[in-house]
């Protein structure tokens, strides 16, 4: 052998050994890091982690009953389930796509799912498990539909929990990546997993996105304006106009307050609020504060007298009108309603018109957030808000996440911890995790008052001295809903609608969701709507009826604003004060 090969072997095995010591160390440092970051994880409040005792002694009471009642269905889903087992074995012997495979999972697409024996066996069993899971849960036909709702979740968030590409031996990407990597992706997965548990005090929450990539006011939330206004409750931003003439009567839009405004300001071309001054409305925007504990005994009073109707308030000051066009979405669409219930009963008429975005007014059917709105999970928040004053902004998080858990939890969390990937820049994610805390007193009076005992569509909502009640709601009316929002269901909106006192209601129905539902620009050619003037039927028999339109909702909203906005009258710019330009400081607040 010659010196010179010995030399090179030499080297290669000191930078062998060098990689390792660095490997060594990174481990080490990594260890230290997260043991500190779990054991500032406060105690878990079992409230919010897991169903009530309850849910377990219903479902195992409807189990015995249908065993008793009926066996042969009992014995049959037994059967069933050995005999997918075994079709699950004999059929992994044979590579290629099981049967099941008609309606493709993405959590399944690497090529070793179909063609490895071993991994297309714990595929195929899987989902055997998975579906015998929920065809067992479906057939409790004794169980209350409410507690089937709680099962039929819970089941499956253990089904999604238990997929086997959730796991690192059984995820062939993640095997291939380390492999590749010489390790690396799974060392730079822990340290993804490690910088989340630091980021939130040993709470696991996955990071969704890159957040370096975004600064509110500079690259989204950028539409000029100025704060003319700023309560305990929130800033007033009133935006500059882009046409010389404006039409007399303003807008003002009440974003939800459990995320941020600007998901109607994210960039110029898909930007509602620019939209709107585009088309020569003066716009106005509130941008609520993000609270701490001190605002804690802060509840609905507050957002309407500090919120809604100091802002209509200033509102006509600034533009010198006698009412307002007025815009609420989600949560602050269901609070305009209140608001408009409570102007009617004091004989206030400054709101012209109202639009209603995405809002429940009508909670008799609680929808996927069923899980969420019995008394297990209530009282357990209730305990939360008493220690802290708030309902933290994970809490929100990590619920809205875990109604798409393998999109917003699982996928994730393999993307991020095992295959060792940056999160994504992306704008619409940035937004989704830039959430509020709640105030603890308005976040029970809207849990229990409103989502519980659906006191507000019952017409006994007390509030502020009045008894509130939808069917106060007259003023002229257009509410959007999205076809497929799995917060704010569009048929139990239409429930709510149905019941509101005006004589002038219109109804759309957007294509998409609870967001791309409403942010859905006519640039972007992509989502139709539906429209039906008669709303005398059930939420099916409209949709029978609708006529479908292409394209977004949005200039359609135009027309019948213009109709409600007076003459057209010179621009009116915002004053220069030294409450700052838009969008605020408000919006600048991270949640802690």
């Amino acid at each position: 052998m010659s010196d010179e090969t010995t030399t090179e072997e030499t080297a290669d095995i000191s930078d062998l050994g060098s990689r390792q010591r660095e490997t060594a160390e990174r481990l080490q440092q990594l260890s230290l890091r997260l043991m500190s970051a779990l054991s500032r994880r406060k105690a878990p409040n079992p409230g919010i982690e897991a169903p009530g005792p309850d849910l377990y002694a219903k479902t195992a009471t409807a189990w015995w009953e249908q065993m008793m009642q009926n066996p042969a269905r009992a014995v049959g889903h037994t059967m069933g389930f050995w005999e997918g087992s075994i079709r699950a074995w004999t059929g992994a012997m044979i590579p290629g796509p099981d049967d099941a495979d008609a309606k493709p999972d993405k959590r399944f697409t690497a090529e070793e799912w179909d063609s490895n024996p071993w991994l297309n066996y714990l595929k195929r069993q899987y989902k055997v498990t998975s579906g015998a899971m929920r065809a067992a849960v479906e057939d409790l036909d004794t169980l209350p539909d409410k507690e089937k709702r709680r099962l039929r979740y819970f089941s499956d968030q253990i089904a999604n929990l238990m997929a086997p590409n959730n796991f690192l031996g059984s995820n062939p990407e993640a095997l291939r990546r380390a492999m590749e990597t010489d390790g690396e992706s799974l060392i730079q997965g822990l340290e993804n997993l490690v910088t989340d548990l630091e980021a939130n005090d040993g709470e696991l929450l996955v990071k969704l996105v890159d957040d370096s990539a975004f600064s509110v006011g500079e690259n989204i939330a950028t539409a000029p304006g100025q704060v003319v206004l700023r309560t305990k409750m929130m800033e007033l931003i009133q935006y500059t106009p882009a046409p010389e003439q404006v039409h007399a009567v303003p807008i003002v839009i009440f974003p939800p307050w459990i995320n941020k405004f600007y998901i109607l300001d994210l960039k110029p071309q898909n930007s509602l609020i620019r939209w709107l001054v585009d088309q020569g409305y003066t716009v106005f925007v509130a941008s609520w504060i993000n609270p701490g504990p001190e605002m804690a005994d802060a509840g609905l009073e507050d957002y309407i007298e500090h919120g809604f109707l100091e802002g209509i308030e200033a509102v006509k000051k600034i533009t010198k009108q006698k009412k307002v066009n007025a815009v609420g979405y989600c949560i602050a669409g269901t609070t305009l309603s209140l608001t408009l219930s409570l102007l009617k009963q004091r004989g206030d008429t400054s709101v012209n018109s109202a639009t209603l975005f995405t809002a429940l007014t009508d909670f008799s059917d609680q929808g996927e957030f069923t899980p969420f709105l019995q008394d297990d999970f209530i009282d357990g928040i209730e305990v939360e808000v008493n220690r802290s004053g708030l309902l933290p902004a994970r809490v929100m998080s990590r619920t809205m996440s875990f109604l798409r858990s393998n999109d917003l939890v699982y996928g994730p969390a393999i993307r991020s911890y095992m295959l060792g990937e940056t999160p994504p820049a992306f704008d619409l994610l940035y937004w989704n995790g830039d959430s509020t805390n709640l105030p603890g007193r308005m976040t029970m009076q809207y849990l229990r008052g409103l989502c519980q005992r659906n006191e507000f569509a019952k017409g006994t909502f007390e509030l502020m001295g009045h008894t509130l009640s939808v069917r106060d709601v007259d003023v002229p009316l257009m509410a959007v809903v999205a076809q497929t929002d799995h917060i704010a269901a569009w048929k139990d909106c239409y429930r709510g609608v149905q019941a509101m006192g005006s004589g002038a209601k219109t109804f759309v129905v957007s294509e998409s969701g609870h967001i791309a539902g409403i942010v859905n620009p006519p640039s972007k050619k992509k989502y139709g709507h539906y429209i039906n003037d008669d709303l005398r039927g059930d939420a099916e028999a409209w949709l029978a009826e609708a006529s479908f339109h292409e394209g977004s909702w949005w200039p359609r909203w135009d027309a019948w604003l213009t109709e409600r906005s007076g003459e057209m009258v010179p621009a009116r710019k915002p004053r220069q004060s030294d409450l700052g330009p838009a969008p605020g400081s408000y919006v600048k607040v991270k949640a802690t």
